[in-house]
């Protein structure tokens, strides 16, 4: 019986993001393997206000800098074969994975 793995995928870069998981739905199906997802989870905002210079005496500016973060969830039936295949997946700089067998 073959084991399952579970990839999680984050980036910042959501075009980067959805390529990877292209990537890896694309080579799913050419080996006719058992795929669960790409289950989207919430997207993590955070936000940094900074007040802008010169700010002196009169009203205060403030400049609002934000990050999201996206993030995917897949599940594969995971072989030897298709753990193989599945390490050759060009991954870009700012695209983090992770891979978690089950």
């Amino acid at each position: 019986m073959p084991s399952k793995a579970r990839i999680r995928l984050w980036s910042t870069n959501i075009d980067n993001l959805n390529f990877v998981v292209n990537q890896i739905k694309t080579m799913a199906q050419k080996t006719g393997i058992q795929i669960r997802g790409p289950i989207p989870l919430p997207t993590t905002r955070m936000e940094v206000p900074i007040m802008r210079l010169p700010h002196g005496e009169g009203k205060k500016k403030w400049e609002h800098w934000e990050m999201k973060i996206h993030k995917r969830i897949i599940d594969i039936t995971a072989d030897e074969r298709v753990m193989r295949q599945l390490m050759r997946v060009r991954v870009p700089d700012d695209v983090y994975i992770e891979i978690q067998l089950i």
